[in-house]
């Protein structure tokens, strides 16, 4: 962090004396007033329900700018890495700060790929879930297990452990999300291939059967790798401030990893594109595009609590980027694939025509959102709506594991320890029983 030259002072209306808290400068984006000592001189707290006004961490990794409708991973705009680069060069480049060479890219995807089986006795963790249990029960309680089969790297403070860690779970999790697919459908599982890229061969895993072999579309496999690239990191989030959380008890990656996985189930995080695509089948069970008029009125009476899911977001004021490339990348599937005609994809399509030039969604910058895309696009690959999210985490994996080592690296971090406003009962005395 920077010093600023500027300070910023506390006064109080009741006559306490006031204090001079520093500033800190980023890089890029808004100064921070460093009220690490506010308690200690004044007794008092701030308070600040969801931390939206509160930086907690410094980092280096990824930054956005919502009122632009900026997204950069270490300075790169999300724009360039997802049409001049792979998922795994993106990995790559949130973990170690720079994008590879090419003997470096080859080396890493080398390590990777070398890492992509699980252990054997995770078929027998699996068989102890029902057949319908969701996908991101099932993630989680896999996630978390690998600590049981990984001793030599759960040392959160060793950084040889953690790069291990990291390896590990980037290459282990396409493994672990498609062997819980085939489970709840009933199919064999299918190994990794290590002669496929790393989308291409998790597209084989989800679809492929033992009766024949999996052909990878160019189209498709680049599409979930795209959809990898945009999902990898988005700064301070709940899962990632989970993952910060978590870690900073000194608990082993693997478990970090799967707190995240957990806080990622929420239908307010990772589970948006799940609703966005079952708003889609509401309303084409209602009459479809015909009804989106009364849909639409629905979404604007304030009294009808109709929501428009997969448009507008919490941090993007502006077209979110990420949705600009996967609305590309949707068309180029539904394209590839002929199904422009099918009807759930051509009522996205009028709904997202009048999101974009109706004035009552244009003046409140309810833009459609990466989310909206994404389902659209992973429904068209054939992956199933409760699957989404565990995609969503397959993805975000490498972020978590950036942003949970740069924490264990900085000298400043402490474990956890938010403060309260209590606002319940004072001291009071026990009464005898008969009494009371």
């Amino acid at each position: 962090m920077t010093p600023s030259d500027v300070k910023a002072t506390l006064s109080f209306s009741d006559g306490s004396p006031s204090i001079d808290l520093p500033l800190y400068k980023g890089s890029i984006g808004p100064d921070v007033i460093d009220i690490r000592k506010l308690y200690g001189q004044t007794g008092k707290f701030t308070y600040d329900p969801g931390f939206l006004s509160t930086a907690s961490c410094q980092s280096g990794i990824t930054y956005i700018d919502g009122d632009k409708g900026e997204l950069l991973y270490r300075g790169y705009p999300i724009e360039q890495l997802a049409t001049q680069c792979d998922f795994l060069e993106t990995c790559y480049l949130l973990l170690k700060g720079d994008l590879p060479d090419a003997k470096q890219k080859t080396d890493f995807t080398k390590l990777v790929t070398n890492h992509t089986m699980v252990n054997e006795q995770m078929q027998f963790f699996l068989r102890g879930f029902r057949r319908d249990a969701h996908p991101m029960a099932v993630l989680t309680g896999l996630v978390g297990g690998l600590s049981a089969f990984y001793h030599d790297s759960t040392d959160i403070t060793n950084p040889v452990h953690r790069e291990i860690s990291a390896i590990r779970l980037i290459a282990k999790m396409p493994t672990l999300v498609a062997m819980a697919y085939k489970y709840g459908i009933g199919q064999p599982y299918i190994y990794p291939k290590n002669s496929l890229s790393y989308s291409a061969n998790f597209m084989r895993m989800m679809f492929a059967t033992p009766c024949e072999e999996y052909e990878p579309n160019d189209v498709l496999v680049r599409a979930i790798d795209r959809i990898f690239i945009l999902h990898a990191d988005h700064e301070q989030n709940a899962s990632t401030s989970t993952v910060r959380l978590c870690g900073s008890s000194g608990t082993n990656p693997f478990a970090a990893i799967a707190a995240g996985v957990a806080c990622l189930w929420g239908p307010a995080h990772g589970g948006a594109n799940e609703a966005a695509l079952n708003m889609l089948e509401d309303i084409q069970r209602a009459g479809g595009v015909e009804k989106i008029g009364e849909f639409i009125k629905q979404v604007k009476d304030k009294n009808s609590n109709v929501k428009l899911m997969g448009f507008g977001h919490r941090v993007y004021k502006n077209y979110d980027p990420r949705a600009k490339l996967m609305r590309e990348t949707c068309h180029e599937v539904l394209n590839a694939l002929g199904l422009h005609n099918d009807p759930l994809f051509k009522l996205a399509m009028a709904l997202e025509k009048i999101a974009l030039e109706d004035e009552y969604f244009v003046a409140r910058k309810l833009y459609p959102n990466v989310d909206f895309y994404s389902g659209i696009v992973q429904r068209a690959l054939g992956i199933p709506v409760s699957l989404f999210t565990a995609i969503f985490a397959l993805a975000r994996t490498v972020g978590w594991i950036a942003q949970l080592n740069e924490m264990i690296g900085d000298p400043e971090y402490k474990i956890g320890r938010p403060r309260q406003l209590f606002v319940g009962s004072a001291r009071r005395d026990v009464t005898p029983i008969a009494q009371r």
